[in-house]
C-alpha cells in the first residue's frame, strides 16, 4: 500500500524529522518517502485479529504486539508493518522500535511484491527480527520466514495449520487470525508461494 516518491535521497534522521510535519504516513526504503495508502475493509479484519489473538496470549509475559500505528527500524529502512511482536521495554513517547522480534504483514496486490522481497530481504538483514509472517488476505494461508542455523527459511501455513511462534512463546490456528474475514473459498491461488 505505498507509491514511491521520489525527492532528493535522504537519512534517516532527516526523513524522521520530514515525517513529523506530514500529514499523512510514509516508510522510508533506506533512500526516500514512500506514500502509505489505505487498506481494506479485510485487511483491517486481519490486523483486528491480530491484536486480539496475539495480544490476548501474550498477557502477562514481557512481550507485546502493537498494531500499524508505530514504525520500525530494519536494515536501514523505516517501515510500518501491519503489526509487529516486541519483548524489550519500550518508552511510551518512542515513535521507532529498532528490536522487534516478530513482524506481521497483510499482502495486498499493490504491496505483494514490496513485501515478498524489498521487505523480506530488510527483515532478514535486521537481527532482532526472527520470525516474518506475511498473511493472504484472499485466502487462509501464510508465508513465513523463521532464522534456523543462521539461514532464513520460509515455508508456507495453510488453512489447517498451526502457526508456530516460538520465539514469543505461541502456537495457534493459522485460521484464528481469519475468522469473520471473507476469503475465496478452494486452495490457495498460486500468487500466495513465495
Amino acid at each position: 500500500m505505498s507509491a514511491a516518491l521520489r525527492p532528493p535521497r535522504m537519512t534517516i534522521a532527516e526523513f524522521l524529522a520530514w515525517e513529523e510535519g506530514q500529514e499523512l504516513r510514509w516508510e522510508f526504503d533506506g533512500f526516500e518517502p514512500v506514500a502509505m495508502t489505505g487498506g481494506t475493509f479485510a485487511h483491517g479484519q486481519l490486523q483486528r485479529n491480530m491484536t486480539l489473538s496475539i495480544g490476548g496470549r501474550l498477557r502477562g509475559s514481557p512481550c507485546q504486539i502493537i498494531g500499524s500505528d508505530v514504525k520500525i527500524e530494519a536494515a536501514g529502512a523505516i517501515r510500518y508493518p501491519d503489526a509487529f511482536v516486541t519483548c524489550s521495554p519500550v518508552a511510551a513517547n518512542a515513535t521507532v522500535v529498532r528490536d522487534p522480534v516478530v513482524v506481521f504483514e497483510v499482502l495486498s496486490p499493490s504491496t505483494a511484491g514490496t513485501d515478498r522481497i524489498v521487505k523480506n530481504r530488510e527483515y532478514a538483514a535486521t537481527p532482532s527480527i526472527r520470525r516474518y509472517v506475511m498473511l493472504e488476505q484472499d485466502c487462509v494461508a501464510a508465508t513465513v520466514f523463521h532464522r534456523q542455523d543462521g539461514d532464513w527459511i520460509g515455508h508456507l501455513v495453510g488453512p489447517h495449520d498451526t502457526l508456530h511462534l516460538p520465539e514469543i512463546g505461541l502456537e495457534l490456528p493459522l485460521a484464528e487470525l481469519y475468522e469473520g474475514v471473507e476469503v475465496l473459498p478452494g486452495p490457495a491461488p498460486s500468487a500466495a508461494l513465495p
